[in-house]
């Protein structure tokens, strides 16, 4: 099955064909000869929202077990044989996905197919004890230096916890905990891949100096003799109350260089309209120098050094509003409080200027058409689309949606959700200052990581 290549209205001359294989991949092809390079990105839908209680982590400790060998790429070829053609990969876990991405120069495009498909087919045929403790020791050492010994590491963690109740599956982070990456078992990893690495869970998009005919004869020839199946189980429901309906709080003192407040409100599904209006909103509240927040706390008031207000878009349960404010020397976290809860009210209240408008959306249009202009940014969102949207083509379109937002809108979404009966909070407290032999605070004891 495939789709003529027509561009359409508002993506930028950008076209994308889809196909389907007999047992059930999806194949999404970009042609873009302005470089000769092409991009391979393979989505399977399966995530950390997929994993049950006392297996968490299994979702991003298979992303490392798929760069530890098949049946035809022992150990660590996948990394050398890209690497050796002049090519860059990685692979990535999120709650809603887990990707694996290559970009290739054009004539060893081949290469990048027949290794990923090498490992859809044929993973299970490697996967032993071995590549299992060793790919555990990896994971939890990346959990080490990533969360548990970095200043604020389990902030989000932490948040996460908070927002989402006890048995949602977003509750817990892909990263997962110690206990249950202990737990993990190679019959769970393998049972994991039997579930989810299939042909039919998945899409796989070529995007930049390809010959569409000659890519999807090498996939068919690649991919087209692994069987699907149908073992997959849905995710669980990830439906919550539109408002928290009360402010959730944890206190946290522990070596930090600076008390922090720290918030995540809950926000509208990724895919709709009003989640485009509450992208604009937090923009213009905290996405940057030129932003409210940093304006309010960063200059005006100087009682923060750092003032941000990003998004974490979700499709299947509602996407977070991140804040994160870094206090200045002897501030505190109240006076911080206060400032931000008014400054979100007065925004609700009044909506965003006409110029902070046409700044927060020129600046989402960059963010996005950044992506877009690469081969492996563009190929990630046509992957996106069609796992959690059913459709690759609204990748092409994306712009134009969050350009069409209007300043009614943005106000709305800010009145109904930036509230504080709607948010997790976090306050960092720093450890009190120990004097040390002679007299010295012991501040730099343990700071190398």
């Amino acid at each position: 099955m495939g789709h003529t290549a027509t561009a359409q209205a508002g993506s930028g001359g950008l076209t994308a064909t889809e196909h389907r294989l007999a047992n059930g991949l999806r194949v999404v092809l970009s042609e873009d000869h302005l470089t000769p390079v092409a991009a391979v990105c393979l989505w399977y839908d399966v995530g950390s929202r997929h994993e049950v209680k006392g297996r968490t982590g299994l979702a991003h400790l298979f992303e490392h077990l798929m760069f530890q060998g098949s049946a035809s790429v022992p150990g660590n070829g996948h990394f050398e044989l890209v690497q050796g053609a002049g090519g860059s990969l990685n692979g990535t876990t999120s709650f809603e996905r887990t990707n694996y991405f290559e970009t290739m120069p054009t004539h060893q495009l081949e290469l990048a197919l027949w290794l990923e498909a090498d490992r859809m087919g044929s993973l299970l045929a490697a996967l032993d004890e071995e590549s299992m403790e060793n790919q555990r020791d990896v994971v939890k050492n990346e959990r080490r230096q990533r969360y548990d010994n970095v200043p604020y590491g389990t902030a989000f963690e932490k948040l996460t916890a908070l927002a989402y109740p006890e048995g949602h599956p977003y509750h817990h982070t892909p990263i997962g905990s110690m206990a249950d990456l202990d737990a993990a078992s190679l019959e769970d990893a393998r049972a994991f891949f039997r579930t989810y690495y299939a042909p039919n869970n998945a899409v796989l998009s070529v995007v930049g100096d390809i010959d569409p005919e000659q890519t999807l004869a090498w996939v068919e020839k690649y991919f087209g003799t692994i069987p699907g199946h149908d073992g997959k189980q849905p995710p669980r429901d990830g439906t919550l109350p539109e408002i928290m309906g009360g402010q959730l709080r944890e206190e946290i003192v522990e070596e930090v260089p600076a008390r922090a407040l720290m918030a995540a409100y809950r926000l509208p599904h990724d895919g709709t309209r009003e989640c485009d209006a509450a992208d604009v909103a937090l923009t213009v509240l905290g996405g940057g120098e030129s932003s409210r927040l940093h304006n309010r706390l960063v200059r005006r008031d100087q009682t923060a050094v750092a003032a941000g207000f990003g998004m974490l878009r979700l499709a299947g349960a509602p996407s977070l509003g991140w804040l994160d404010v870094k206090t200045s020397s002897g501030v505190e976290v109240p006076a911080i409080e206060a400032a931000v809860d008014e400054e979100l009210a007065r925004f609700a209240a009044e909506g965003p200027t006409a110029e902070e408008m046409e700044r927060a959306q020129a600046q989402l249009e960059r963010e996005w058409l950044d992506r877009l202009s690469t081969v492996a940014g563009r190929a990630d969102e046509l992957c996106r689309y069609a796992v959690l949207f059913g459709d690759p083509q609204l990748a092409l379109t994306a712009v134009g949606r969050v350009l069409d937002i209007t300043a009614e809108e943005v106000q709305a979404v800010a009145a109904a959700r930036l509230r504080p009966d709607n948010r997790a909070v976090l306050v960092y407290e720093p450890l009190p200052a120990e004097a040390g032999e002679n007299g010295e605070s012991d501040e730099n004891e343990g700071a190398e990581q």
